[in-house]
């Protein structure tokens, strides 16, 4: 099977570099830094013994932030981020400049990965949430390097695809220690054939957010942009999503004409799109990334940075959460929640199931399942400010309850390192 694989994945690397080089033509980084996608990592990286984490992009590098500050503490070994977007790049450029090293990870192609792991000889890989490259996974188990699936998750369309090669998962899974977020995403990899003592579960890293130290600060200033106006923000949002968020906002300002509405697009690629969108539907939006003053007569404000989201959402009132509306799956519902903000997600949950209902359980949010829910969702938090509150201090109390997974997680990565 991993011989059919790898055959196919040599043949299909014209198209990869062809599909590279179309997102190249609205996100320019995806033409630069090819050479680190085939192995020959850049000339920086000269040490070796690296404990080696892997996010393949925006989100997952938020959620490892924590997990690496903890590590460059714990170890004398250097850090090695590697990531498969520029957005993921550069987000570990921001929080740690030159503190730990980033490259690209190099294609699941067997040649490549021995050229990378001979040249940084990593200690232990650590792979946030579920990348499972059948190479990567393989060449690791023969070099005898240790590997963490963490924060791993597995949603039920996962565990139906990977149970039709149930036999191939779990040789590639054999020597992982999967660190899973729930125990429903424990019992997916044991249905796949995974031995229950490989498998632990320690929550969500989500749950250990890492705010900055000027946070408060941050958020105080940027409510006075707002002037005392009630702020809907709707976060993490796909194309598709920002026409119902427009229809609903432009209905909800009939009866609260100061509303703005904060819209922060989950690819930064389609920033300048979604403004267009806004535009041509006759708002007057402001934007972040040219830190344009918000007045009176200023409808939405683009959210079209990176890297500000939690700074964003403890600005706001009501938090929508995107990727919901549309078969995407949902992102981090965690983030709005810990700040103390209601919840509001659409139907489309199926990456974030087990998160989704613990929330609601919780009180803590709301699921629509349509553009006309969602209007009566936002009008009733704007309606009702000791319910909207009570319900974000709801989410506030369920993060904090949950926290302390990094711990968790540490303590296994202190084990496995000593058996190493």
């Amino acid at each position: 099977m991993r011989f059919i694989y790898t055959s196919l994945f040599y043949l299909f690397i014209p198209i990869i570099l062809l599909y590279l080089l179309w997102r190249s033509i609205k996100a320019p980084a995806y033409r630069q830094r090819w050479h680190e996608r085939f192995g020959f990592s850049a000339k920086h990286l000269l040490k070796r013994n690296y404990i080696w984490i892997h996010a393949v992009s925006m989100g997952e590098v938020q959620a490892a932030i924590p997990l690496i500050k903890e590590l460059k503490q714990r170890f004398q070994a250097p850090i090695l981020v590697t990531t498969m977007t520029p957005t993921g790049s550069k987000r570990v450029h921001e929080v740690f400049n030159h503190e730990v090293d980033h490259v690209y990870l190099p294609y699941d192609l067997p040649d490549a990965l021995a050229r990378f792991l001979n040249n940084i000889q990593p200690k232990l890989l650590i792979i946030m949430e579920t990348e499972l490259w059948p190479n990567l996974l393989h060449s690791c188990q023969q070099r005898d390097i240790p590997v963490i699936l963490a924060n791993a998750r597995l949603s039920a369309n996962s565990v139906t695809s990977y149970l039709r090669i149930k036999k191939s998962v779990r040789k590639m899974l054999q020597s992982v220690i999967i660190v899973a977020q729930t125990n429903l995403d424990a019992e997916g990899f044991i249905k796949l054939g995974i031995s229950s003592k490989q498998v632990r579960v320690t929550g969500s890293l989500k749950f250990d957010t890492d705010l900055p130290n000027n946070f408060s600060a941050q958020t105080d200033k940027l409510r006075q942009k707002w002037q005392n106006r009630p702020v809907w923000i709707a976060a993490s949002t796909h194309d598709g999503e920002e026409k119902i968020i427009l229809t609903v906002f432009k209905q909800l300002k009939v009866d609260c004409q100061n509303l703005l509405l904060l819209l922060v697009p989950r690819h930064p690629e389609r920033f300048n799109q979604v403004a267009q969108l806004c535009q041509k539907q006759a708002f007057k939006i402001a934007r972040r990334s040219q830190n344009q003053n918000i007045e009176a007569e200023i409808d939405i404000y683009l959210g079209d940075t990176m890297g500000e989201l939690p700074m964003l959402y403890a600005a706001c009132d009501i938090a929508f959460v995107g990727g919901t509306l549309v078969p995407v799956g949902g992102h981090n519902l965690l983030e709005p929640a810990a700040v103390g903000l209601p919840v509001i997600m659409g139907p489309q949950v199926f990456e974030c199931a087990e998160i989704c209902r613990q929330l609601l359980l919780a009180d803590a949010g709301i699921q629509v399942n349509d553009a006309i829910e969602l209007l009566h969702a936002v009008k009733n938090y704007l309606d009702n400010i000791d319910y909207r509150q009570q319900i974000g201090q709801n989410g506030r109390i369920f993060v904090q309850k949950n926290q302390g997974s990094l711990i968790r997680l540490l303590k296994i990565i202190d084990e496995t390192i000593k058996t190493d």
